[in-house]
């Protein structure tokens, strides 16, 4: 019998054939196009021709394909619908894949020829996008350690096996922390609770199997607690196991794997010839070096901890109005901040929820990308992975440009946060294929679903990550959609967050879920003015995982990373009533792999251009200038990594922007 993932896939647009596929093809799946890649990798590291652009680059990006299935299926399920089955094969196939692709990067006849063709790129005669395919593929081999030899060589493997590994398991052990704990509310603890919270927590208690409402830690529900439960000692129980996570001892402690993660990052860049991980990892990022990091974060760091801290005198005056003594407390904070809101701009959160649902906010993403791009979303009925995802066909002028599938809903077999992936990326070569994108999202469900301002703009969000796999439209997949530099991954995302705050598009998306209503003017004006509320504390608790993550990575690798966190906020003055955003033992975004290793900064790196892209708009014609969309697609949404960040953004802007574009648009300049 055919294994259905390595089958042709006869489905419209040959998604995934979810529903015919068993969590025991994987483990046959993965040997089967292990050994095909292995097979293809050697025909072209042994062929007896002379090493050309074609018979060696051009046949690396083809080789693959049987792999490429089996891991965007496997991968999207791990990580959006685990169960005990799919973390087993994980942790099987985390060390195989290492070595797998460790062994592609010291092959040495392999990266000879690659050498070979770098030494002679001056007279290949190869367009642009070929130049710069054969740049970042030598670089990669490079970079991977294929110039190593004998000891050192060996002991890169080692690493590189140890390291995911490591990653799958910090990955797992957070998982299984979120996932094991929630906390029992009687019907009493609900006082004080808006209904959008109390129906949350009935929908996680039916979810935990137990008769009455919970708290979990899904950020969904978590932070609408904290925002609004009078129950101080109930905060106190839920934000300690919240921020407890990955640190609670025993099996699922991550405290010993960041550690060693940390020892072996900066084993593995030294025997590369850096001194040390940061300046590996930020050679090849817009950035550059530690240095240019830390200056971006210092000059956002002092208005922001200057805010944070005149906000601090504020909410401790109102918490002990309400005969509370002693210093705030971190989960006090977002309660005080809250019940400021709603005093200073009069804005209730729970009376705004009803005007975000979801269904209109995601029809509101629709309608900005077609207004801008020109694209179209029409629902399919197609078999997915979970009972809870959707998916679209997008076409342009009636042309098919890609598959959308959203997964909005936090449950327990997800992992938290959200995120965009790539099911299938765009490529014209070796033959032409659409992308097939996926939106993680962690939304609390309800009838009808209804969003936080923070979700709607996690909505817009991972949606603009998607826009930039959709609208991609280069020839090689290795630069296709968000394959770009990590401090530049983030400016399309985040640059779409901005068309979630246009009047005009609240005003005809924001509608009452009962009664049809769009939101009133005055509510709207106050959600527009609001927008920066508590931005002190926001960009306080983003900045120090920031620079936490930067300190861990330039210098030597901390014995106790633990004592080297505390270390870097206490120098930082951090204020004790704000935590880091992600603390070490569950900083998922640095630990669970390289991916924002020494790059959790690139967010701000990315806002600094957002705030200045989207000026642009508004010194053009408005939000949905039509000359400002295409200089957007044409030179930073299609163009993927086909060349430097930088140029691209120039090519968009003219210039590259300063900090106060970011800083005027958090607010945090008068």
């Amino acid at each position: 019998m055919t294994n259905p993932i390595l089958s042709d896939w006869t489905t419209p647009f040959e998604i995934a054939p979810f529903d015919t596929i068993a969590d025991t093809d994987f483990a046959p799946a993965l040997d089967a196009a292990l050994q095909a890649h292995n097979a293809q990798i050697a025909a072209i590291a042994d062929n007896p021709d002379a090493p050309s652009f074609a018979n060696t680059v051009e046949a690396l990006e083809a080789a693959g394909e049987q792999l490429d299935k089996v891991l965007s299926v496997f991968f999207t399920v791990a990580g959006a619908d685990s169960n005990p089955a799919r973390e087993e094969l994980q942790r099987d196939f985390s060390p195989k894949l290492a070595a797998h692709f460790s062994g592609i990067s010291s092959n040495k006849a392999l990266f000879q020829r690659v050498a070979e063709l770098w030494d002679r790129k001056d007279d290949l005669n190869l367009t642009d996008e070929q130049a710069r395919v054969l740049m970042l593929t030598h670089r990669g081999f490079v970079r991977a350690g294929a110039a190593l030899t004998g000891d050192a060589d060996a002991r890169m493997q080692e690493i590189k096996a140890r390291l995911a590994s490591l990653g799958t398991s910090f990955t797992q052990n957070l998982l299984a922390d979120e996932r094991e704990w929630f906390m029992d509310l009687s019907e009493d603890d609900l006082e004080g609770l808006p209904d959008f919270v109390v129906d949350a927590a009935r929908a996680a208690g039916q979810e935990k199997g137990v008769d009455g409402p919970v708290v979990t830690l899904s950020r969904s529900i978590i932070v609408p607690f904290l925002q609004f439960s009078p129950r101080r000692d109930l905060r106190e129980v839920a934000y300690k196991a919240w921020t407890a996570r990955g640190a609670n001892g025993g099996k699922t402690d991550n405290r010993e794997n960041a550690a060693e993660i940390l020892s072996l990052r900066q084993e593995r860049a030294k025997l590369l010839g850096y001194d040390n991980f940061a300046a590996y990892k930020l050679e090849t990022e817009m950035a550059r070096t530690p240095d240019k990091v830390r200056d971006l974060l210092m000059q956002v760091w002092e208005p922001a901890k200057a805010r944070a801290d005149a906000d601090a005198e504020i909410l401790t005056q109102m918490m002990q109005a309400d005969g509370v003594n002693g210093p705030l407390a971190a989960w006090d904070w977002r309660y005080y901040a809250e019940k400021r809101r709603k005093a200073e701009h009069d804005l209730d959160e729970a009376a705004l929820k009803p005007y975000l649902q979801l269904d209109r906010m995601i029809e509101a993403a629709f309608a900005c990308a077609n207004r801008l791009f020109g694209l179209e979303f029409g629902p399919l009925d197609v078999p997915l992975y979970h009972p809870d995802c959707r998916a679209w066909e997008v076409t342009r002028n009636g042309q098919h440009i890609a598959v959308f599938i959203g997964d909005y809903f936090a449950r327990g077999s997800k992992r938290s946060g959200a995120w965009c992936s790539a099911m299938r990326s765009q490529a014209k070569f070796p033959k032409v294929q659409a992308p097939v994108v996926i939106n993680v999202c962690n939304f609390a469900k309800g009838d009808p679903a209804l969003l936080s301002y923070d979700d709607a703009r996690t909505l817009f969000h991972e949606f603009g990550h998607a826009l930039h796999q959709m609208l991609s439209d280069v020839t090689y997949e290795s630069i296709s959609g968000t394959s770009v530099a990590r401090d530049f991954v983030e400016l399309p995302s985040q640059l779409y967050e901005h068309w979630l705050e246009v009047p005009e598009v609240l005003a005809e998306f924001a509608t009452h879920a009962e009664t049809g209503a769009p939101m009133p003017q005055d509510m709207l004006d106050k959600v527009l003015k609001a927008a920066n509320f508590d931005q002190g504390f926001q960009t306080v608790e983003y900045v120090a995982s920031a620079l936490v993550d930067l300190e861990f990575h330039d210098g030597e690798a901390p014995a106790d990373p633990m004592a080297k966190q505390a270390k870097v906020l206490e120098g930082l003055g951090m204020p004790p009533a704000i935590g880091m955003r992600h603390a070490t033992p569950h900083f998922a975004h640095v630990f669970a792999g390289d991916g924002y290793s020494s790059g959790y900064y690139s967010y701000m790196w990315s806002e600094v251009m957002d705030a200045d892209a989207f000026a642009a708009f508004e010194e053009a014609g408005g939000a949905f200038d039509p000359a400002r969309a295409k200089a957007l697609e044409e030179n930073i949404l299609s163009t993927g990594g086909s060349r430097e960040a930088e140029d691209l953004y120039l090519a968009f802007r003219g210039r590259l922007p300063g900090v106060e574009a970011l800083l005027k648009g958090r607010g945090l300049v008068a």
